[in-house]
Order: structure tokens, then sequence, then C-alpha cells
């Protein structure tokens, strides 16, 4: 038995048993198993989603892409738009999900209709996940700490939790987790049908040069500095205003942020922190993104778990990426300073992909499930 274990792992396949024997193990950890769950939860998003649709085109309340005050408005792709236009629209692409989710499950192995399938799933996730959503779950990424304490203290000043949390962007949070799902879908939905591993998208065949771990190193180095330097004006604008300096803006939106309290200082805080994301992405080309660095004195000299870093990186492209669109549909010429560095987080966010992608590639080992990459 050991025999043919070691065989099959050395010819690219896996012999029944030893794959067998590591599953119980592994179905424990729900996460796992995302190629099932995230084609059924996409399935249930398109659902609900197209029930709600369907309820906005017949004259119900609460369509979220309805022009609003300013106050309760998000800077959607869609918003402002007309219910009877385009909720009858969301509910027949929704509609189309559901048919094409249940497919994915229901004939799971099957390259019948594989093009159409695809080509939904993709579109699917690249429009609700990057294209129709805007800043807010990055900035509410950003404030989340803040977020927290306010559940248990309320808003300072006049607001309240409702002015923050308000349903135009709670839907943008909705529309953004159906694009993840179908992301998911689509993807564990591509391998199968070109017979890869779902978990880790390997095959028989040879590993392509590019995703070696000294090329991928490579052009991993590329794609960190792109992400880096894409940050930096947004970076120098938000400082100089704090310190009194008009770039990009006009003296009377400065004298605006001067008078209204904390505005500079909010500007300040995210200046530094995208600054130190621009730092913390060097943690993907380098030793002390893998081992634990002397700073961080309690796990020191340990292996960083890949997660650890791919989880916050992946997200974070993620969401950067809709920010980056948004400014690019508000951009207005007279006040650049305002949106035209947050034009270049569409970079950022991509670069932080690919660099995310190439730390992947370095360090994922052999697959648990295929046994592919000893």
């Amino acid at each position: 038995m050991a025999t043919t274990a070691t065989s099959a792992r050395a010819g690219g396949g896996t012999a029944p048993a030893a794959l067998d024997g590591a599953q119980p193990a592994l179905r424990r950890r729900w996460w796992s198993a995302w190629p099932r769950w995230s084609a059924v939860l996409a399935v249930a998003w398109s659902a609900l989603y197209g029930l709600a649709a369907l309820y906005w085109s017949l004259g119900g309340d609460g369509f979220p892409f309805a022009k609003v005050h300013n106050d309760r408005a998000s800077a959607s792709l869609l918003e402002p738009s007309p219910a009877p236009v385009v909720a009858p629209l969301i509910a027949v692409f929704c509609a189309a999900g559901v048919a094409a989710g249940i497919r994915m499950l229901r004939a799971p192995d099957s390259t019948r209709h594989r093009k159409l399938l695809l080509g939904y799933g993709w579109t699917a996730a690249v429009g609700l996940g990057l294209l129709i959503p805007d800043y807010s779950i990055l900035g509410l990424l950003v404030f989340s700490p803040a977020l927290l304490v306010f559940v248990f203290t309320g808003v300072p000043g006049p607001q309240d939790l409702g002015d923050i949390l308000y349903w135009h962007r709670i839907n943008i949070i909705i529309v953004f987790i159906g694009g993840v799902l179908w992301l998911g879908a689509t993807l564990a939905h591509q391998r199968r049908t070109a017979r890869q591993c779902v978990r880790c998208g390997r095959s028989g065949k040879a590993a392509a040069a590019w995703t070696r771990p000294e090329a991928a190193l490579r052009w991993g180095r590329w794609a960190v500095w792109g992400a880096v330097a894409a940050t930096i004006p947004y970076d120098i604008t938000r400082i100089a205003w704090y310190f009194g300096r008009p770039l990009g803006i006009t003296d009377g939106f400065l004298k605006e942020m001067q008078d209204t309290p904390g505005m500079l200082e909010m500007g300040l805080a995210l200046g530094l922190a995208s600054t130190l994301g621009s730092l913390l992405t060097h943690g993907l080309i380098s030793r002390w993104g893998e081992i634990w660095p002397r700073w961080v004195w309690f796990k020191k000299g340990g292996v960083i778990h890949p997660a650890t870093a791919l989880v916050p990186a992946g997200v974070m492209a993620a969401v950067i990426v809709p920010g980056g669109l948004m400014s690019i549909r508000h951009f207005e010429t007279a006040e650049w300073g305002a949106l035209g560095p947050s034009i270049l987080w569409v970079f950022w966010g991509v670069g932080l992909g690919i660099a995310a992608f190439s730390y992947y590639l370095r360090r994922r080992g052999e697959c648990a499930y295929c046994h592919r990459g000893a």
C-alpha cells in the first residue's frame, strides 16, 4: 500500500486509500468544503435577492438604488436608477443565477454548457463584487474597530449608528457578498470541469513555468512595487491637507474641512493607514512575511501560516478596486486631489491581488486533497 501511494503521488495522482484516509480530518474544517457551499449559497443569494427585486418591480418600497437624500445615498454604479426599469432586470439576472447555480450543483463534472455557465458566473462575480459596489466596504473595514465600540457606546455627536449603516450602504455589502459567493462557485466549477483539483487548481500536467516559486517571486516583486506606488499620491494629499496645504483642492474646500471637527484628522489617519498598508504589502515578498520577525516577540522565529497574510491581502484587494472605480465615475478636475489619487486604487487593488497570488503559489506546498505539489 505504501508503494502504491508513493507511486501515485509521483505520477500526479492519488491513491484512493490514501485520499480516503485524509478526508475525515479535513471535513472538520468547514472552510475546506468551499467548492460545495459557495455554490449552494450563491444559488440561495440569487433566489433571495431575485425575490426582493421582483417585489421592487411590483412597486414595493426599499429599492436600494433609488435616488435619495445625499446623507442616505451610495456611490454605486446603479445609483440613482428607476425601480420600474432596473428592478426587473435584476430579477431576471438573479433568476438566471439560480438556474446556472443549480446546473453547477446537479452536474458538477459535466462540460455541457460549460462556457455559458462560466460566462455567467464570472460576470456575476465581477459585476457584483467589483463594479456595482462603491468605497463603503473599504471605509467600514478601516473604521470597523471604532464601529464595534459605537455599538456599545453610541456614535459621538448628533449622529447614531443608523447614520452610518443605512439601507443603501447595507445593500452594497449584500451585493458584494453575492459577488464573493459567485467567485467561489465559478472558480470551483471551472477547475472541476477542467479536470483539476477544485481546491488547489493543479492537474496531472507539469506546472507552468510562471507558477514556480522562483518565477512567482520575480513577478510578485513587480506587483508589490506597483501597489505601493499607487498609494503614494493619496497619502501625500491627505498629509498636506492636515498641515494646511490645499494640494489638489480649492482653498474653500480646505477651509470647510478645517471648520469641520475631526475631518482633517480623519484624512490624516486614512493617509497613515494607507502608508502602513503599503509597508505591510512588502511582507508578501519578504522573509518576514513567512517567518515571524523579531519585533513580533511572542511569535519570533515561528512559521507564518499562509492564511495570515492571504486573507487580509485578498480582502483588501477586493474592496479597494471598487473604491477606485467609483472615483473614476465621480472625478472632477477642479478638485483633482479629492478623488484623483483614489483612482489609482484600481492599480493598488490589482497589484495587491497579484502579489497575494504570487505569495500563495510560493507557500501552497502539497495539496491535502490531491497530494500534488509534494
